[in-house]
């Protein structure tokens, strides 16, 4: 009898270790816009007008059991686009062409997270038709719906972006999430609270050496990381909020330069180039 507990027991530990080792992943930043330097004083409450950070637009890649996982698309230049007069600022290129630089095609791309629902980090979803979303159920709610009424705050949503996430909850793509500290698929964990917009989240990775979290503009830099500084008012809907954030996310993870902000240049020169504008983080 104790020979088969035994027996049983190192079974389900070696099972547990299996189901572990396949829930990990590969974890890339991928750049598709660069901006030159923002100054401090734009991107975080008492910061110097004299001093600047390097900003640029990125999004992710997560690969590993079998999914090609994006945590935001970025976003799509067209001719009938609003944001049209970024195309020459910050010498663009389209989210799926620079997934071409590590050989994966649109089509391949199986989820999307979306961090939250402003214009560069949602626009680019309709680049990827195949792909699930998944994004907070309150973020979707008040951008599809309460943001537009009098009272509301749309600032940063384009109705393009509207009308593309509502056809997608329409086709059965959009799974909406309610809640914080929830595991979305296997290995890759959600939080919200910094209120960057209505329900903003961001995301605990899962790697073979430890944990990522992809902060996206729940921080925008590591100035905000390090400093622990809540971005301008107009760009969140609770500052305190924010700021709760940034220290939940420190305390999960200590080693900031795992936290991976929004719009921070110095991600690309923290970590190991694998093509042109994509490092590897983990």
């Amino acid at each position: 009898m104790k020979k088969t507990l035994a027996l049983i027991v190192f079974i389900c530990f070696q099972v547990s270790l299996f189901s572990q080792s396949r829930n990990v992943y590969e974890v890339y930043a991928v750049r598709f816009g660069k901006s030159g330097f923002i100054k401090l004083s734009d991107i975080a409450i008492g910061g110097s007008e004299k001093d600047s950070v390097g900003d640029c637009f990125m999004f992710w890649l997560l690969k590993g059991n079998g999914k090609y996982i994006l945590v935001d698309a970025g976003f799509l230049l067209n001719e009938n686009s609003n944001r049209n007069h970024y195309w020459n600022s910050i010498n663009y290129i389209r989210p799926d062409s620079a997934l071409l630089r590590i050989n994966i095609k649109a089509n391949e791309i199986t989820d999307i997270i979306i961090s939250h629902p402003h214009w560069d980090h949602i626009g680019g979803i309709v680049l990827f038709p195949s792909a699930q979303i998944w994004m907070q159920n309150d973020d979707y709610n008040y951008f599809t719906g309460t943001a537009w009424q009098k009272k509301g705050n749309n600032g940063g949503f384009q109705k393009e972006d509207v009308k593309e996430i509502v056809s997608r909850n329409l086709d059965g793509k959009l799974n909406l999430v309610k809640g914080d500290s929830i595991e979305i698929i296997p290995g890759i964990r959600v939080f919200i609270g910094s209120k960057h917009t209505w329900e903003s989240q961001y995301v605990l990775v899962n790697t073979k050496k430890d944990k990522v979290i992809i902060a996206s503009d729940n921080s925008w830099y590591y100035y905000n990381l390090e400093h622990l500084v809540s971005i301008p008012i107009k760009y969140t809907f609770d500052p305190s909020a924010y700021v709760k954030q940034l220290k939940r996310m420190r305390a999960m993870q200590p080693d900031v330069s795992l936290i991976i902000p929004g719009h921070d240049a110095l991600v690309f020169s923290k970590f190991p180039i694998v093509a042109e504008d994509v490092v590897r983080i983990r």
